[in-house]
């Protein structure tokens, strides 16, 4: 790939949750694009092997790595200073923190512990909050930024995992509100991914994953590179008339809420 067939050359991206499948995906792909790489995730040791693998493959991507536990105001704010001071100024970032901790895939909301559904809306909200509010302004100074957010076709309701569907809906919404308030310097948009193949699907009802395929046209789960692909879609040039837009990425399942 010549330096012309990079779209994301001169820009520096910031990935959160780049040591899971999600966002080794789209880090790596950014890569691919010319772009340089802002990484955080909570596990110092999975953003270990995620910089060296991206380091190995791309040899000549600025690279820069900080653990961060992006649910936290001060751990955000020293990473995304770092960043700065080692890459220059950000203007992409891509939320990919989310998902649900511990316990059970799946639990019915009635009888739910306050913990569960208290700590599901932290986990897939204030990362986002933290991170809007740490690099949104620069990228508003600038004129010159997009944000992809990372929701979910539960977002539509979810009978099996409602507290998780309910925080995905809150992404959705988000996406639109900041793709008003950012406008018209910064692109905001969502990715609402379905059934992806990582290792949460390892500990997966099977039954819940073969009732999820058959759902889909395409009749198989997504892969993580399905999900970068999208991403360096709504990020790239060929997407710059795209903002507050909720992009389905699920084998032709239908989120309507």
């Amino acid at each position: 790939m010549s330096c012309s067939e990079k779209p994301l050359a001169g820009r520096v991206a910031l990935v959160t949750g780049a040591g899971g499948p999600m966002g080794q995906a789209i880090a790596t792909r950014f890569a691919a694009d010319g772009a340089s790489l802002a990484l955080t995730d909570i596990s110092g040791n999975r953003l270990a092997a995620v910089r060296e693998a991206i380091a190995e493959q791309y040899p000549d991507t600025a690279l820069h790595a900080v653990r961060t536990d992006a649910r936290r105001h001060e751990e955000v704010n020293a990473a995304v200073a770092d960043f700065k001071d080692a890459l220059g100024a950000l203007d992409i970032l891509v939320n990919v923190v989310g998902g649900i901790r511990g316990g059970a895939l799946m639990e019915p909301l009635v009888g739910m512990s306050e913990e569960r559904f208290d700590s599901t809306f932290e986990l897939n909200l204030k990362p986002l909050f933290w991170m809007v509010n740490a690099v949104a302004p620069d990228m508003a100074q600038t004129g010159r930024g997009a944000i992809v957010n990372v929701s979910s076709v539960t977002y539509a309701g979810d009978g099996d995992q409602p507290e998780y569907a309910a925080a995905k809906a809150a992404v959705a919404s988000l996406t639109r509100s900041l793709a008003a308030e950012l406008a018209p310097a910064v692109r905001v948009n969502a990715v609402v991914p379905g059934l992806i193949q990582t290792s949460v699907m390892d500990n997966a009802p099977r039954e819940m994953i073969e009732t999820y395929t058959s759902r889909t046209l395409l009749k198989r789960l997504g892969r993580p590179e399905d999900i970068a692909g999208a991403v360096s879609f709504l990020i790239g040039p060929d997407a710059d008339y795209l903002t507050g837009v909720l992009l389905p990425v699920a084998g032709g399942i239908v989120a309507i809420l």
